[in-house]
């Protein structure tokens, strides 16, 4: 099956116009200006993802938090991501890009402002909403932008090169959060966002030129989808409340968790349904019309529900389990972190060397399921070549599948204007599938902790409170510091890593599945040099 050639909205190609797609490193200097604001801007959503895990305990201390608060702060993140990621997909196919890049970028500023000036877990969390409304924007646009700057033939490199500031930030969030938590304050995780977002947006503004679509702003308006994204929207969030909240607010039987929980998949079932209709689909039907397409996005949702689990859960397992300080914590996380920046992008240059992904994304996801299935091992005993090796393992799997899938996505469009569209909906089903891993975790951790923690046996006053799983996020400070008999410290530290191992295990079945999936995925020719109609401008 070889992916095909559609003229795109009936503009000249480069061979049309006389021109040579210009290869590689060989690019003017407003192209990479304008890849730095790109970078930067996907750098800010990647530091502000997995910052927030280690300050988590900290933060939900000081202000006085419950453990559903906690993770909500980070849940709420990713929620407002999630569902705003295809919406700015859709406005930006129809109003062009820039509109859209640069409210995502005051949303996020004004979001970082409300963050850092919180006096309560309510406005905390407030502001990581409005983050992750403009971050959604800033995460997924930087990618379709990326699609519109190159042909599919130089395309490996360009995506390579952005999955690097993805990665390093899923280094640096945890390092700079310890430190900001626990040499300063939680705080400064929202303040030093904004002078990073007063250098990416003006070099946005003066040096990325992309063709704009000639039409009227009444026209453009009135060709968005409305119904579509507010459906999507009210679903998304249905879905998504009640399985934050399953578990530790309420049961599962709870009709306050089934309700939401069920009309949510029936708006989202309607939502499919009715976007067979819109000319301006939020989601068009043809993205998902060959095999491949489908079960990259199926890889794209586990890999989500995967990386953003880990990441959060990872530190609180140091933290919780080994009694390591938050920045010692964010240390032992890096064999994660770093093996995943290395392979992400080793593994987008060597299919630009090979021209072929199918066999890295196989091994990806067999490397990565090896790897969260052998950290279920983990105890209080475990050594620290244990740890770095196991860690090691799913982040060189989980690196592969940071970049390769994106590639192979784009393969499957067939029109060329569609590799934009395509590149972002693979981005949104990854970032909602890191919610529902977030919030699957959430649900674990909590469910699992009430019935570890009551087999300890009673509880004395000092700990009284870990007989509430709510509490039990909020009370990791504090763990390194209480005076306890050696017999009820082990089983304390025992309740939290048979809790933390439930979250290993479902995400060891969730990387098998995708391995299991990624069989079908079909070989795509990687040749064309067509580019989309919003693609750069060469003479500006």
């Amino acid at each position: 099956m070889t992916a095909q050639k559609v003229p795109h909205s009936g503009l000249p190609t480069s061979e049309e116009q006389g021109e040579t797609q210009v290869p590689n490193w060989k690019k003017p200097f407003r192209f990479y200006m304008a890849s730095l604001s790109l970078w930067l801007a996907v750098l800010l959503v990647s530091l502000d993802s997995t910052g927030l895990a280690v300050a988590i305990p900290v933060m939900t201390t000081q202000l006085g938090g419950t453990t559903l608060e906690a993770f909500w702060a980070s849940i709420s993140f990713m929620l407002a991501v999630s569902v705003v990621q295809p919406i700015y997909v859709t406005v930006s196919d129809v109003l062009g890009r820039r509109i859209p890049l640069f409210a995502a970028f005051a949303l996020f500023f004004v979001g970082a402002i409300v963050f850092a000036v919180a006096d309560n877990m309510a406005t905390v969390i407030a502001g990581r909403v409005l983050q992750g409304l403009g971050g959604g924007g800033l995460d997924v646009l930087s990618e379709v932008i990326v699609t519109d700057m190159t042909s599919m033939k130089d395309r490996p490199l360009w995506v390579g090169l952005l999955s690097f500031p993805m990665a390093v930030g899923c280094i640096l969030g945890p390092i700079v959060g310890a430190l900001f938590s626990e040499y300063a304050t939680w705080r400064w995780l929202g303040w030093y966002n904004l002078p990073m977002i007063a250098v990416a947006a003006p070099l946005a503004f003066f040096f990325m030129r992309l063709k704009p679509l000639e039409d009227s702003l009444v026209s453009k308006l009135g060709r968005l989808d409305w119904t579509g994204m507010l459906i999507f929207a009210t679903g998304s969030v249905l879905f998504a409340l009640p399985l934050s909240w399953a578990g530790a607010l309420y049961s599962w039987s709870s009709w306050r968790t089934l309700v939401p929980f069920i009309i949510g998949i029936l708006f989202l079932i309607g939502f499919a349904v009715y976007e067979k209709r819109p000319l301006q689909p939020v989601y068009p039907h043809r993205i998902f019309a060959n095999v491949t397409a489908q079960v990259t996005l199926l890889g794209a949702f586990l890999h989500g529900a995967i990386l953003y689990a880990a990441l959060l859960y990872l530190p609180l397992y140091f933290q919780a389990v080994l009694l390591q300080s938050p920045l010692d914590a964010a240390v032992s996380i890096l064999p994660f972190c770093v093996f995943m920046v290395v392979l992400s992008g080793a593994a987008a240059f060597a299919v630009e060397a090979s021209r072929k992904y199918r066999w890295e994304i196989w091994l990806g996801w067999v490397i990565l399921a090896v790897g969260m299935g052998l950290m279920a091992l983990w105890d209080r005993d475990t050594s620290t070549a244990e740890s770095a090796g196991f860690q090691i393992l799913a982040g060189m799997g989980g690196g592969v599948l940071f970049t390769v899938p994106t590639i192979a996505m784009q393969a499957s469009a067939s029109a060329v204007d569609d590799q934009g569209l395509a590149i972002g909906v693979l981005v949104s089903f990854r970032l909602f599938g890191g919610l529902v891993g977030l919030a699957c975790g959430a649900t674990a951790f909590a469910s699992t902790f009430g019935s570890a923690i009551a087999s300890v046996g009673p509880l004395p006053e000092s700990v009284l409170v870990l007989g509430n799983s709510a509490s039990a996020v909020g009370f990791i400070p504090y763990l390194r510091e209480i005076v306890v008999p050696q017999d009820l410290m082990e089983g304390i530290v025992a309740a939290y890593a048979e809790s933390l191992r439930s979250i290993w295990y479902v995400l060891a079945a969730f990387a098998a599945l995708g391995g299991v999936a990624s069989v079908f995925l079909k070989e795509l020719s990687l040749e064309s040099e067509e580019t989309g109609r919003q693609n750069w401008e060469a003479n500006k």
